[in-house]
């Protein structure tokens, strides 16, 4: 089946493969470090998906199930990751900058030295999750539950 990855702004084809899941088209276009900036990938099932380095950059992943998936050293500032499933991923390192983060789930998550600067992450679901050395300044945590949540130095908020 041909899965094409469109821009959310104006349909241009981002990048283009015969696979047989959308997951597998995503993880070959990060694999063949396409710009995947402004993605379409909105309510995408990526659960488990190895994203690691990728460039989603102002990407639409409102309400896509990324849970457990690799996204280490990822590009994500402004993207819109509202309402989406990122339990149990790993973020480590991975630039959030102002994206908006709201009502998603986090928990479990390890987002150690993430940088979070600017976003919106009101009403997220951070519970469990690693916060260790994360960047959150200048962002809006209203409304999200931070407990348990690990902080730097094996601090915990409860």
């Amino acid at each position: 089946m041909k899965f094409e990855i469109r821009s959310q702004w104006n349909e241009v084809i981002l990048f283009s493969i015969e696979t047989k899941t959308l997951k597998l088209a995503v993880e070959a276009a990060v694999k063949s470090h396409a710009d995947l900036s402004g993605a379409d990938l909105s309510r995408a099932n990526l659960s488990h998906a190895k994203l690691s380095r990728a460039n989603l950059f102002d990407a639409d992943l409102s309400h896509a199930d990324l849970s457990g998936a690799k996204l280490s050293h990822a590009k994500l500032s402004h993207a819109d990751l509202s309402g989406a499933d990122l339990s149990r991923a790993n973020l480590s390192d991975a630039n959030f900058s102002h994206a908006n983060l709201s009502g998603a789930n986090l928990s479990g998550a390890n987002l150690s030295d993430a940088n979070f600067s600017g976003s919106n992450l009101s009403g997220a679901y951070l519970s469990r999750a690693n916060l260790s050395h994360a960047n959150f300044s200048g962002s809006n945590l209203s409304h999200q539950n931070l407990s348990p949540a690990k902080l730097s130095s094996g601090w915990t908020l409860r």
